[in-house]
């Protein structure tokens, strides 16, 4: 489990990472495989893994 503020992140539960870049642009990553490499940056995530298998990345400076 990944501590992440209040909430862990379970990686094996999480199957694609959506980053929301400061320009309005989004990279996804298929996450299958890297549970063991997964380090987010400061921000906000919103882990929706539970119900969906995405965990959405909002690094400092995206709205």
């Amino acid at each position: 489990m990944l501590p992440l503020a209040t909430k862990p992140i379970d990686p094996t539960k999480v199957r694609t990472v959506v980053y929301h870049l400061p320009e309005g642009e989004t990279v996804v990553i298929d996450a299958d495989g890297l549970e063991d490499f997964f380090v987010f940056p400061f921000g906000r995530v919103c882990d929706t893994s539970e119900i969906n298998g995405v965990v959405h990345v909002y690094p400092i400076g995206t709205a």
